[in-house]
């Protein structure tokens, strides 16, 4: 049900080893896990230290895209000098292409301890459905 559209990934984690986080013109990717869940597709994306009013989540068409901005965060030692910053700061991208079995116009968006889970529901009529079959007419209809 969900189409991969990122097959430079791989370049594009070498480049943000090499060159650091990304801007608003060269974004870095973000991990994501997707899986089924009844009747409906799971998105779970790790945006761990993004506030909630920093995340952007646009549909259009069939194409799924977040970004979201991990900010620096104001700290008392700022006075000071930083010894160690590991966690990248910048902004944080994906493009997901849905398939046409999903409904785009009701996907539910949570974010709770640094997760951003999105749960797009299958469309009814990619749903199974029953054919009955018509004794003597030659006609077939479909039930839902």
């Amino acid at each position: 049900m969900l189409m991969r559209t990122d097959p430079f990934r791989e370049l594009d984690r070498l480049t943000q080893q090499l060159m650091g986080p990304g801007t608003w013109s060269r974004p870095s990717a973000m991990p994501m896990d997707a899986y089924r869940e009844g009747d409906e597709y799971v998105v779970a994306f790790d945006l761990p230290g993004v506030s909630a009013d920093a995340i952007d989540i646009d549909v259009e068409r069939n194409m799924l895209t977040v970004k979201a901005e991990r900010r620096p965060v104001a700290r008392a030692a700022d006075a000071g000098q930083m010894e160690l910053s590991e966690r990248p700061l910048g902004v944080f991208s994906r493009q997901i292409a849905l398939s046409d079995t999903l409904d785009t116009e009701h996907i539910q968006a949570d974010y709770d301890a640094g997760v951003l889970t999105l749960r797009i529901p299958i469309a009814e009529r990619a749903k199974p459905r029953k054919i009955s079959i018509g004794v003597g007419s030659g006609r077939k209809g479909i039930s839902g």
